[in-house]
């Protein structure tokens, strides 16, 4: 008779070649990030020599600029995120059912792309100071070029700032919408509401949503390069592509890594805490009773909602559409089928291959809980944190090491075909998949992994009968989030993808680098139209939500 006990565990064959796929995958997920760190230990003289030269040059404005930066997208994008999230949540005003899901469009716009947009219109030279000098009979500039620091931060902000409001909304509707309405029958005012209520348990998801804000703004390279703005990534690309010093290069990149290490570190402070308050109240109907804003207070709580929203995609798709209408479109209607198929088959190969590794580690987590699962799950994880640019360096350095160990060449062949490009993609955007997955895990009773086992059901049964009809649809969102990053990720493309190979994000970033918008228009517009595809699945989720 079948003995359960016994046989819900795998055979010592199948355990070891479990782990040994396991231990390969992360290998090739991690290797890229040892080169980096090893620059420092077999660096030339000369490169040590160009390194202290910049040391008293141009690296200590790639520090402060990308400081003020981080600073002013934080200042910008957290409080856009906080009195969204909160006005929709605990308020009622007039367009509020509109407003909650307006506010997450911005999210499907590529930075870069706002940028374009925003400095054909406001530059001096643009349609509005134009049409203004002349209403008013002016000469001089009436702003100072939106191409500037201040310029990147305001772009940043209302293009981020759905990351901020998404948690917060999420942790307000959870945990203090029931307690607001308590406070307020008891006659607390709203200031000690807010101050002693909404606040301190919103606090770490807000910071949870900064975090990944700050993430995005030091991964960054088309904003920055596009405005001239001495940023860390436009940094590590000249010391690549100009200088031609891979090894300082990746001195720089460990020196950005640094700094994302920090942005994680918070973060994983910010979810210690993510589940310190009961959610209580349960959603009786009462728990999300917003209340009333009339009159002045009503019409102001709708403007501020609104302007994030106009600001963040209304104004960008306009000016973009108002473009591309000048333009002849039927010019490029021969290249941009070919430009969106060579991002599509880019993206769909790499979010197969994303969700399969993530799908591995995550359910080698679940179904054999060692201390080397949980390691590799954290290691895959911190892959979204890592900037393209720091991969392509740590990509590159890792074929060319190769090379030379070997005596073979077979990093050109690797680039010639995309799978060098493949490689960066699987390290950066596994990490989106395997939070999908694991957010589908955690919803799976882990009494249905006991019943199996009870049964006499080995773990791959479990997985295949249990575990995969339930994840459908986790596997899915897993799947289209990959994919949409994937279309719209520029410093890895720009320097690792195949002659001839170019996708919308690179033509939209060439074209307007060359200030010829009315051509990016259209392959930016394209670009837009795929990045709503994840935020209408997030709209869907969130009108699921029993808030009403």
């Amino acid at each position: 008779m079948l003995n359960p006990a016994t046989s819900s565990h795998p055979s010592s064959a199948a355990s070891t070649l479990w782990l040994l796929l396991l231990a390969l995958a992360g290998v090739v997920m991690v290797v890229p990030m040892g080169f980096i760190l090893s620059a420092w230990l077999d660096a030339s003289d000369t490169t040590q020599m160009m390194l202290q030269a910049m040391a008293h040059t141009v690296l200590p404005q790639y520090v402060a600029t990308t400081a003020w930066l981080c600073l002013g997208v934080s200042l910008g994008a957290g409080s856009m995120g906080l009195v969204s999230a909160t006005l929709v949540t605990l308020y009622e005003f007039p367009g509020k059912r509109q407003l909650e899901w307006l506010l997450l469009l911005p999210m499907a716009m590529p930075s870069f792309i706002v940028g374009f947009a925003y400095t054909d219109f406001f530059q001096f030279s643009g349609s509005l100071q134009s049409h203004v000098r002349q209403w008013l009979g002016w000469q001089g500039a009436l702003w100072p070029d939106i191409r500037s620091l201040w310029g990147a931060v305001l772009v940043f902000s209302l293009t981020l700032y759905p990351y901020v409001y998404v948690l917060v909304r999420a942790a307000l509707l959870e945990r203090a919408s029931h307690l607001m309405v308590s406070a307020r029958l008891l006659g607390a005012s709203s200031v000690r509401r807010w101050m002693t209520i909404a606040w301190p348990m919103s606090r770490p998801a807000w910071v949870a949503g900064l975090s990944l804000v700050l993430m995005e703004t030091l991964a960054d390279y088309g904003l920055s390069s596009y405005f001239g703005i001495q940023t860390f990534s436009t940094g590590v690309f000249k010391a690549w592509l100009v200088m031609d010093q891979p090894a300082l290069a990746a001195q720089l990149s460990s020196m950005l890594l640094l700094g994302v290490f920090v942005v994680l570190l918070l973060e994983a402070k910010a979810r210690q805490h993510m589940r310190f308050h009961a959610r209580g109240g349960g959603h009786d109907g009462q728990a999300h009773q917003a209340m009333p804003l009339r009159g002045t207070s009503g019409l102001v709580a709708a403007l501020l909602t609104s302007l994030p929203v106009v600001l963040g995609f209304g104004l960008p798709c306009a000016i973009l559409i108002s473009a591309m209408l000048k333009e002849p479109i039927a010019l490029q209607m021969a290249n941009i089928w070919q430009w969106t198929f060579n991002g599509f088959y880019l993206a769909a190969l790499t979010a197969v291959l994303a969700v399969a590794v993530a799908l591995l580690f995550t359910t080698a987590k679940r179904l054999h809980p060692h201390a080397v699962t949980r390691l590799g799950a954290h290691l895959i994880g911190l892959g979204y944190a890592l900037p393209g640019t720091i991969l392509v360096v740590g990509v590159l350095g890792t074929l060319s090491g190769l090379d030379r160990l070997l005596g073979l060449s077979g990093s050109s062949a690797l680039i010639a075909s995309g799978g060098a490009l493949m490689w960066t993609y699987l390290i950066r955007f596994s990490a989106v998949a395997m939070q999908s997955i694991e957010s589908g895990y955690s919803r799976i009773p882990q009494a249905l992994d006991e019943a199996s086992k009870t049964l006499g059901q080995p773990a791959g049964a479990t997985f295949v009968r249990v575990h995969v009809p339930l994840l459908k649809t986790s596997l899915l969102t897993g799947l289209l989030l990959v994919f949409v990053d994937v279309m719209k990720e520029l410093p890895a493309t720009l320097v690792l993808r195949p002659f001839d190979h170019d996708t919308l994000a690179v033509v939209a970033y060439q074209l307007a680098r060359d200030e010829r918008l009315g051509e990016a228009a259209l392959p930016a517009l394209l670009l837009v139209a795929v990045g709503l595809i994840p935020v209408v699945l997030l709209i869907r989720s969130m009108r699921k939500t029993p808030d009403k």
